[in-house]
This record gives C-alpha cells, sequence and structure tokens, in this order.
C-alpha cells in the first residue's frame, strides 16, 4: 500500500565512516533512514564522512558502497550519483570546513583555546576533586589580546572551540520525547583541531545544514551530541550557512549483544560480512534488524521491503534496547528462502557453489539444470544460502575429488554395512528404470526384505556412501542426479574403504 500523506520535502541522510567493514548495527541505521525517506516520499543522502586518515581507506569506502548495494538501498543524493550539494565525501569538502569555521570564530560563536592537555587534565581532575563538573572550564572563552600573545610566544597552537549558550537545551526527541540539557552538563567543545583539521563536532552539523536535512536518526549512543548540534545549528543559521532549519531527531535503541552488553563492532555476529559469506537474504536480514526496535504488528514478525516502507512510522521505534537474536534471525532468513521462487532461489545459490570451486565462473547449462533440479529438494531445508555446498556438493565436485565426510564414515561404514553395499550394487545394477521411485522399490527389496533390515539402518551407509553425509536431500532423488554410474562407482568405493569383519 501506499502512504497517502507523502512529504517530498524529508531529507534524511546515512553518514558512516569508511573504518572497517560494516556492522548490523550500522545496517540498521541505514534501514531505518531508508524505510523513513521512502515511507514519506522523501530524499536519502548518502554521505561519507571520511576526515580521519589515520582510520580511514579507500577498501572501506568500497565495501560500504559494495554493501549498500547489496541490501538494496538506494540513495537520492551521494557517491556514483552526485547530486546539488556535491562532493559528498568529507574529505573533498575541507575548504567549506575552514571557512565556516572563521565566520563562526568572526561572529563570536567560537573561540581559540590554548589550553594544554596537560592543563585540562589538572583542572578536570581538581573539578571532580570537588565534586563539579569536570567539562571544559571555559578558560579560554575570555582571553584578553595581552594573554593571547603571551600563549603564541611560547609556541602554542590553539584548537577552535564552540561558545555554547548559557541556557538549557530542550528538544522533542522523535523515539524518547522531550529531553532537556543543562548548559553545565554541555561545556564548550573543540570544532577544529591544532592542526586545522576540522572535527566530527563540525563537519557533520554544517554538512546537515548544508544539505537542507530536516531528520537525523541516529544511534542511542549519539545522543550526548544533539545538544551541541542543536546549539551550532542555530549559530550556522545567524551565519547565513544552510536554510537555517535544525533537523529534528530521532536516536535508535541500543543494539545488545551476548551478556546484555552492547553489540560492539569487534563482536564476532557484528560484521555485514558474516551474514554474507553464510548466505543470509539481504532482504531476510533487514527483516530482522528492523525488529529492533520497531515492528510491523504485535503477531507479524514476517514482512517484505515493500511492507516495512509502507508501514514505517518513526514514532513508533521503541526506545528500549533491543537484544540480537541470532536464532531468530536465522528463523526469518530461512522463512524468506522458502519463498523465493525456484528461479530466483537457482540464481542466488550460484555464487556459494561457485566459491569453493564446485562450479565454474560461466556455468555451462547442464550444470544449471543440475542445480535447478536439486534445489527443490534442498530448499525447504536451507536455513542460509551456503548450506547447498554440504547439501548438495556431492553432485558438482569432479568425481576424483569426491570423499567421505571423515566422521560420519567412522560412525556407518562399518563392516555391517558390507552386506547392505553389496546388495544395493547388485539390485542397482539390475534395475531398469534409475528414477527415485524404482530405485527406491529395488533397494526396499534388497535391504528390508532381503536382508531384514530396518529402513533406518539400511538407507544410511548408502546415503553416506553416495552424498558423503548423513544430511542430505532425499536419498533416492540424489541418485537418480547422480546417474547409475556414478552412484555406482561410489558404492563401489566405499565398499572398498570398509574394515574387514
Amino acid at each position: 500500500m501506499a502512504n497517502s500523506e507523502l512529504d517530498p520535502t524529508v531529507r534524511v541522510r546515512f553518514c558512516p565512516s569508511p573504518t572497517g567493514n560494516p556492522h548490523v548495527g550500522l545496517v540498521r541505521t541505514a534501514l531505518f533512514n531508508w524505510a523513513f525517506a521512502r515511507h514519506n516520499g522523501g530524499k536519502l543522502v548518502f554521505r561519507i564522512e571520511d576526515t580521519d586518515a589515520a582510520r580511514d581507506s579507500e577498501d572501506s569506502y568500497n565495501q560500504l558502497l559494495d554493501a549498500m548495494r547489496w541490501l538494496g538501498f538506494d540513495w537520492d543524493e551521494g557517491p556514483e550519483i552526485g547530486g546539488p550539494h556535491a562532493p559528498y565525501r568529507q574529505s573533498q569538502r575541507m575548504e567549506t570546513y575552514a571557512d565556516v569555521a572563521a565566520r563562526l570564530k568572526a561572529a563570536g560563536h567560537a573561540y581559540e583555546c590554548y589550553c594544554s592537555t596537560e592543563e585540562l587534565d589538572a583542572r578536570r581532575e581538581a573539578a571532580r576533586a570537588a565534586g563539579r563538573p569536570s567539562g571544559y572550564d571555559g578558560h579560554c572563552r575570555e582571553l584578553t589580546a595581552d594573554q593571547v600573545e603571551v600563549y603564541r610566544q611560547e609556541g602554542r597552537q590553539p584548537i577552535v572551540r564552540f561558545r555554547m549558550p548559557d541556557q538549557a537545551l530542550t528538544f522533542d526527541d522523535l523515539v524518547r520525547g522531550p529531553i532537556t540539557f543543562d548548559p553545565k552538563d554541555v561545556p564548550d567543545f573543540g570544532i577544529v583541531r591544532a592542526n586545522g583539521a576540522p572535527l566530527y563536532t563540525l563537519v557533520n552539523p554544517v554538512d546537515d545544514a548544508l544539505m537542507e536535512i530536516t531528520h537525523v536518526l541516529r544511534g542511542e549512543d549519539l545522543l550526548s551530541s544533539t545538544p551541541r548540534q542543536i546549539a551550532l545549528y542555530a549559530a550556522l543559521a545567524e551565519i547565513g550557512v544552510g536554510n537555517g532549519t535544525t533537523p529534528r531527531f530521532g536516536h535508535l535503541p541500543y543494539v545488545m549483544g551476548e551478556g546484555n552488553k552492547k553489540l560492539s563492532k569487534r563482536d564476532p555476529q557484528a560484521s555485514l560480512n558474516l551474514y554474507r559469506e553464510r548466505g543470509f537474504l539481504p532482504e531476510g536480514l533487514l527483516n530482522y534488524l528492523a525488529l529492533l526496535g520497531w515492528s510491523l504488528s504485535a503477531d507479524d514478525d514476517h514482512f517484505s521491503m515493500d511492507q516495512l516502507v509502507a508501514a514505517f512510522d518513526i514514532a513508533d521505534v521503541n526506545a528500549n534496547p533491543a537484544r540480537f537474536d541470532l536464532k531468530k534471525c536465522e528463523a526469518i532468513n530461512a522463512r524468506h528462502v522458502r519463498e523465493l521462487a525456484p528461479e530466483e532461489f537457482v540464481r542466488r545459490l550460484v555464487p556459494y557453489l561457485q566459491a569453493p570451486g564446485l562450479l565454474p565462473a560461466e556455468p555451462s547449462a547442464e550444470q544449471l539444470a543440475l542445480l535447478a533440479a536439486v534445489a527443490p529438494l534442498t530448499q525447504e531445508r536451507m536455513v542460509v544460502l551456503s548450506e547447498i555446498v554440504p547439501m548438495a556438493g556431492f553432485l558438482f565436485v569432479d568425481p576424483a575429488e569426491f570423499a567421505v565426510d571423515p566422521e560420519d564414515a567412522a560412525k556407518v561404514l562399518t563392516a555391517d554395512a558390507r552386506p547392505v553395499l553389496e546388495a544395493s550394487i547388485k539390485a542397482l545394477e539390475e534395475l531398469g528404470d534409475f528414477t527415485p521411485e524404482p530405485i527406491q522399490a529395488a533397494l526396499r527389496e534388497a535391504l528390508v526384505e532381503g536382508l531384514g533390515i530396518k529402513p533406518k539402518f539400511a538407507f544410511t551407509p548408502l546415503r553416506v556412501a553416495v552424498t558423503g553425509r548423513r544430511i542430505s536431500p532425499p536419498l533416492f532423488e540424489s541418485m537418480e542426479l547422480l546417474g547409475r554410474a556414478e552412484t555406482l562407482r561410489r558404492l563401489g568405493a566405499a565398499l572398498e574403504l570398509l574394515p574387514a569383519s
């Protein structure tokens, strides 16, 4: 369904830093911004915050773009697209930041601070000991020209600090409601380093103002920086930077990991690459991540991206921390796997068979036909797409490289399996129609009726010998797909490996 109250003036931004591979918390932030923009008929601005040369890398930048494409996020302005506010990489906007910082100083909204690190630490420690707030104490707020000259003669290089207003700041958070910060808890803060490099505290609000961002949806960990940014927006409006609009803020709940701790970028389960490598579907992963703070309805945790966009309202986001549950994430992904159309399921499986070399870069028509034939036998059993390798890799492996799982062989291919394999080979050699029903009938007659073995014990050695594992697609269909010659070859090879009676 479509939103009947579209607001094309809505402009949100997703502005990650290119440091390492993306993590799921970052993806959830991107998802909520994307859904909010699409629900309202507004714009998503994709901006790269790469002013930290020591941590940012071009490889991480490329990973970010690749991740956005894989997840299916489209953006209206940003890298590879451009837009009216280009460039969208902060490293290419340094002249803008230097100009704004100079204008803030000229207007009295910022000042040079000559305090050394040691002096700052000593005054903070003294404030803590006296029970006072330990933030910056405004020491350089009103320096005289003579005091400045003394510092310069000492060779001190100043940073630039923003002058916070001396009154409380209140804003209505889209997720948490009204929030007030007392001025004593929000001291003056640095916006430019001593070497002239702009800090995040400056560049982020400047870009928001110039790019006319209307809503900022971001993690709860950034809540404490909001009053500083609101004050800076007001100063930017006063000096004519941007259109004078202060964005509305919505702070998304923490995502908690193991031990009820905030999910860290260093936690293995936080890495987006992990989910891509395992074969999660983008829509399955995003469905689950949307549930970390939001839901379509109380009794429905399974939905498409179209349904998410149609229903998404930032007011419905829960402010309480959300716990990341890998098992639930897997269960939701499995449902999306089962819903894929057969042709689409096959298409998405191909890369996971190519990765270990089971399929070439350009699969043949015969190989794709084989994959299409085995796909229906595996789709209902899969949680993630990489499971196609252990489930059906036995069909694609070079016969000379086929090997039985050692643990399964040790448990199943014992001396007791010899009569089973011998009788099976004889029955299949004599079989005319090598399709599932005749195969099953012939083997039941030879093993269950002929040897008096229960089906479970009769067919498990065959499954291990033919597929290499105790868990596989249906046995008789697998034999048909392998063909008579290869099935018999594998049964014979397993027979030769059996220990003596």
